[in-house]
């Protein structure tokens, strides 16, 4: 297989803005046979936090987001600025919220066959002494971008779903 050629990342940010906005937000820039590398751009909030087996790796190149983790059994919210790096550990489940006119990398590992990933949500509504988990679906990911959507979907779908079974209250759809 012949090498890629670097990318000239400013450059490609000018030539493909229009790739890191919604509803979309990110596009993979190289996968390997190791290795994932995705510009995402913002607004991007949701719901759902994630929950990869393999670290993730996070570089904010324009402006700052959050990453909204549950650390050691508590929510934990961690900002990261312009210029700044941080690797998440795996399994460590995150929702990235990211701002308007801000862009990150982000790299990820392929895989491995027996992987699962998880999409999870908290109950947020409740008075609960820790995070409360509504709902969790698991999946073997080889297309993020494709297989988030219908979990989602599903999520906003039913109310059966987003009830509590600790208060019984409904989490919203979005």
């Amino acid at each position: 297989m012949p090498l890629l050629p670097p990318i000239n990342f400013p450059k490609w940010l000018e030539e493909n803005k229009g790739l890191l906005q919604p509803p979309v937000n990110n596009f993979c820039l190289y996968k390997g046979g190791d290795f994932i590398v995705m510009a995402v751009g913002g607004p991007n909030e949701r719901k759902d936090y994630h929950i990869n087996e393999t670290e993730e790796w996070f570089y904010q190149y324009k402006g700052g987001m959050l990453l909204r983790t549950v650390d050691d059994g508590a929510f934990r919210d961690i900002r990261i600025e312009e210029g700044e790096m941080f690797l998440l550990p795996g399994n460590a489940p995150h929702n990235p919220v990211r701002f308007a006119n801000t862009i990150g990398v982000v790299i990820e590992r392929e895989r491995p066959a027996q992987s699962l990933d998880r999409l999870r949500w908290y109950c947020e509504k409740g008075s609960h002494p820790e995070p409360t988990v509504i709902y969790e679906e698991s999946f073997h990911c080889y297309d993020l971008g494709t297989q988030l959507k219908p979990v989602i979907e599903k999520w906003m779908a039913s109310e059966e779903i987003r009830t509590c079974k600790a208060c019984g209250k409904v989490a919203d759809a979005k």
